[in-house]
């Protein structure tokens, strides 16, 4: 058995080191790769790191399935596909190899040289380090093109965020195949130039450096700056706890020195970090459950100093052109859990964040402020910060959403990214269709953001919200050109609202759930088309009975009803440029929506069993599905927004939209009919 991605078979995997991170990617590993029968090796010199790296390993099994994410089975499947060793000739035809060894490059270059004699011929070879430039580390490799970083960060097997590091000598394919591996596997993965530390560990540890600084000038105590810090960037934890709790004090002081001359004359070690380092000792944090005062003006003086520091290590980092903003921005909130500087930047405008910078500077020698933030800022003009992104390839816009932390959900914002994506593809000459599809595995478009239908407070509203996500997904029927909809995981809601405006649909073999309207579980009725385009995809009966009882369906049953072309085994996306080509020159046929009002529309729907589901929200449901197929598209589109806006001056509205957001989609609202 093996796994085969992108023309590489894995029937091997090695990661090297079993300390503090080895364990954790040796568990996403066996996770992901046991299934298809994929071996992973752990190997270390010391017996005593690989007893404690697999007891490690085990306990987290273990706990996944207490909690369910994993069965009895998968428990005995993952560890049986683990092997621990301290014998690197078990390392032998391994395809694959992570290292992650200390953050040492005489020792990672040691490893690599024995290494790369025991592996297969054209194993890529990848350390995970999280300083140390891929020329370093693989300087005396004798093919570096198949070489390269990839830097996991904490907890390995939980954080989606990977960074794909090229050096001057990985080849464009190496690159190519790891990011599209690790997306295949579940994880994130963003690309960076090489430069030491990458793009994402001088954030961590530069915000870190600023909030050391705020304690030794004496601004407010440790606890003081830790609650302000994790209030201003809404993390989950302040960077003293951070720095405390991934045990980060050595590496940081290494990493702090290191960029003093690898990026500016800012960074430096400060003395109170060698002082822990030398003494072995944490940083004084709030304790769990512990209320530390900061007085407002306090808190405001050092957000502001937090916040400049963090603006200009940002901008500066996208001045060095390491990645883009769009990656970065994602890596930010995905890799450090923190609110993303330039979506921050744009909220607060760029003239202010510039002023935080420039006042930031003034303070503190050797801290640049970026050109990216000087050139908008002093126009208060914001950063784009795309989530629908574009790849053409051989005339065809490829656009991609992607949304991993909410598993690509639609606001309002993404739905007019994609308006004006469709409609800028629609004018290119170069162009000759496009594709649609969602990043990973899990999810085309898991659905709407729901936390915009709270606001919601009148019928008016409700309908100008409908008419508002319409206007975008009718752009997208509107493009002459073929449009093809790569249907690469679950698309729910105003996910496959979107997809059915697309000429075709095409999607992943063997999904057990596709496509599904759940609306109605929250007390809504659809409301980006999906009561006008459905039943003229499917009919009438089998629609009627997807939206009212809110039931999805999977990938054969949507061939099958008429609401996908075909289901795809291999590459989804190259399936559907494919067609999307054949489809532009004709050897493919079109398949066009009528645009005029059904045929043979019944009096009344068939009867059947919604369970809990509002009887009020039912009815004019109905009434949107019959009244639409009535009437020619054009009018039926706006028809669905009356709809909603109706629904959404109901009780059973707001009992369904505060149930979701209170207590999640597994627990029933409890419907009161009106």
């Amino acid at each position: 058995m093996s796994f085969t991605h992108a023309g590489r078979t894995l029937t091997k995997v090695a990661v090297i080191g079993s300390g503090q991170i080895g364990p954790d990617i040796a568990l996403y590993f066996t996770k992901v790769l046991s299934p298809f029968g994929v071996q992973t090796i752990v190997v270390d010199v010391s017996d005593q790191a690989l007893a404690n790296g697999k007891a490690k390993l085990e306990k987290k099994v273990g706990k996944g399935v207490e909690s369910g994410a994993f069965t009895a089975e998968q428990q005995a499947q993952m560890l049986a596909a683990v092997t621990w060793t301290n014998d690197y000739q078990k390392l032998a035809g391994a395809e694959l190899v992570v290292e992650a060894a200390t953050e040492n490059k005489e020792l990672k270059g040691k490893i690599f040289a024995q290494v790369e004699a025991l592996v297969s011929p054209d194993a890529i070879l990848c350390s995970n380090s999280s300083h140390l430039e891929p020329e370093v580390i693989f300087a005396n490799t004798k093919k570096k093109d198949r070489s390269g970083v990839v830097h996991y960060f904490f907890p390995a097997e939980r954080n989606l965020m990977v960074e794909v590091v090229s050096g001057v000598d990985t080849s464009p394919a190496t690159r190519q195949w790891l990011l599209s591996f690790y997306e295949a596997i579940g994880k994130v993965p963003i690309p960076v130039k090489s430069r030491y530390g990458y793009a994402l560990d001088p954030v961590f540890e530069g915000l870190f450096f600023a909030c050391a600084l705020l304690a030794e000038e004496g601004v407010g105590t440790t606890k003081q700056i830790d609650v302000v810090c994790k209030k201003t960037f809404k993390m989950g934890i302040g960077s003293f706890t951070a720095m405390n709790l991934t045990g980060g004090n050595p590496i940081t002081a290494v990493g702090l020195d290191n960029y003093t001359t690898k990026i500016n004359a800012w960074y430096r070690t400060p003395q109170s970090l060698k002082d822990k380092v030398a003494k072995k000792e944490n940083w004084e944090v709030p304790a769990r459950g512990e209320t530390v005062e900061v007085p407002d003006a306090l808190a405001a003086q050092i957000r502001d100093q937090l916040l400049g520091a963090y603006f200009g290590i940002c901008g500066e980092i996208v001045d060095a052109g390491l990645v883009s903003i769009a990656d970065f921005n994602m890596g930010l909130e995905l890799a450090l859990d923190m609110k993303p500087a330039f979506t921050y930047m744009n909220e607060l405008g760029t003239k202010k964040a510039l002023e935080l910078v420039t006042a930031y500077a003034k303070k503190h020698k050797g801290f640049p402020v970026p050109k990216c933030i000087e050139a908008l800022g002093k126009d208060d003009k914001p950063f784009e910060v795309p989530v629908v992104l574009r790849e053409d390839r051989s005339g065809i816009a490829v656009l991609t959403i992607r949304r991993p932390k909410v598993l690509n959900a639609l606001d309002q914002s993404v739905f007019a990214e994609i308006k004006t994506r469709f409609e800028q593809c629609d004018r290119d000459p170069n162009v000759k269709g496009i594709v649609l599809t969602g990043f990973g595995k899990k999810a085309f478009v898991s659905g709407a953001d729901v936390n915009f239908l709270a606001k919601i407070d009148s019928v008016a509203m409700g309908e100008q919200t409908s008419r508002t996500s319409q206007v975008c997904v009718d752009a997208v029927q509107a493009v002459q050109k073929p449009t093809v909809a790569a249907l690469n995981g679950l698309a729910f809601g105003g996910g496959i609202e979107t997809a059915m405006a697309c000429e075709a649909r095409i999607a992943t073999k063997g999904l057990k759930v596709l496509a599904g309207q759940p609306e109605a579980n929250l007390g809504i009725i659809p409301g980006a088309g999906g009561t006008v385009r459905l039943p003229r995809l499917v009919g009438i009966e089998k629609a009627a009975e997807m939206l009212r009882t809110c039931r999805p369906i999977g990938s054969e049953k949507a061939k099958a009803y008429g609401l996908i072309r075909e289901e795809v085994e291999g590459d989804l996306v190259a399936r559907a440029v494919q067609l999307c080509q054949d489809m532009a020159s004709g050897k493919a046929p079109r398949s066009r929506m009528a645009e005029g009002p059904m045929s043979n529309v019944p009096a009344s729907l068939p009867a059947v069993d919604i369970g809990h589901l509002s009887k009020k929200v039912d009815e004019i449901l109905c009434k949107a599905i019959l009244g639409a197929a009535k009437l020619p598209l054009k009018d039926a589109v706006p028809f669905e927004a009356k709809c909603f806006g109706e629904v959404c001056g109901t009780e059973d509205m707001r009992i369904g939209v505060d149930n979701f957001l209170k207590n999640g989609p597994k627990v029933k609202a409890a419907f009161v009919h009106r």
